[in-house]
C-alpha cells in the first residue's frame, strides 16, 4: 500500500475498517467511501489501520460523523489514531470524536 493509499472494508454488517492514509491526497475519496458505507447501515468505523492523517483526514472523519447525525443515526469511532486525537485537541474539536 502506498503512502497515499487508503482502503475501506466492511468488517461486519454494521462496522467498517479504514486503513492507510487519510490525508489531503485521499480525504475526498475516503469521505465518499466511508459516507456511502455509513449510509448503508454502518454504525462503527474502526480507524486502527490509519497509518497517516492530517487536518484533511480529521475533517473527513468529522464530516462523516456529521452526515450520519443528519441521517439520524449515531456513528461510533473506534481506535482513533493518537495523531488525529492530538490534532483534534489542538483544533478544539476532540469532543466531536467521542
Amino acid at each position: 500500500m502506498s503512502a497515499a493509499a487508503f482502503q475501506v472494508t466492511r468488517a461486519a454488517p454494521d462496522a467498517l475498517q479504514v486503513s492507510g492514509a487519510l490525508t489531503f491526497a485521499t480525504a475526498a475519496q475516503a469521505l465518499a467511501a466511508i459516507d456511502a458505507a455509513a449510509a448503508d447501515g454502518c454504525r462503527q468505523v474502526d480507524l486502527a489501520g490509519v497509518s497517516q492523517s492530517d487536518s484533511a483526514g480529521l475533517a473527513c472523519v468529522l464530516a462523516v460523523l456529521a452526515k450520519a447525525a443528519e441521517r439520524g443515526h449515531a456513528l461510533a469511532l473506534r481506535n482513533v489514531p493518537e495523531g488525529m486525537q492530538v490534532l483534534a485537541q489542538v483544533c478544539e474539536v476532540d469532543r466531536l470524536l467521542a
